[in-house]
């Protein structure tokens, strides 16, 4: 689905960092796209908001479902990539299983990440990219709150 937008507008792009509670500590599910690794996320379309954007995101890229908001609807955003055309929202919520699909894209006819992991807080680290490691930080700040 195409949408005009003004030049000077910026794309955003909304997503989750999706956690799961594994014995002590959480692990956070990254995607990968060509050699890329990120959270799920996507274009907010016109008709919804970007929370909705975010967890429908979510379900056709992993089929994760029943996502957890724990920490509420906070949210950060990335700086503006793509020549300063796109920003990423990003919104925290705990998985209640770790099952992920990555099924086909109907427009691409094929899945949109190669791979999928679950991964603790060092090696989620080690395979992002600075701007993305920025969500990680500000993620470290809201999940280590104490459980409720």
């Amino acid at each position: 689905m195409t949408h005009f937008r003004p030049a000077s507008a910026r794309i955003l792009s909304s997503g989750v960092v999706v956690v799961h509670w594994n014995r002590d500590h959480y692990d956070y599910l990254l995607l990968r796209a060509y050699n890329y690794w990120d959270f799920p996320k996507g274009v907010v379309e016109s008709d919804e908001s970007p929370l909705q954007a975010a967890i429908r995101e979510v379900e056709e890229e992993t089929t994760l479902t029943g996502l957890r908001f724990r920490w509420g609807d906070v949210y950060r955003e990335t700086h503006p990539y793509n020549q300063g055309r796109k920003v990423a929202r990003y919104y925290v919520a705990e998985a209640t299983g770790t099952e992920v699909q990555l099924p086909p894209n109907p427009e691409l006819g094929r899945p949109e990440h190669s791979e999928f992991r679950w991964v603790g807080r060092v090696e989620a680290w080690n395979m992002l990219t600075p701007r993305v490691r920025a969500i990680l930080e500000w993620t470290d700040s809201i999940i280590t709150r104490p459980r409720r």
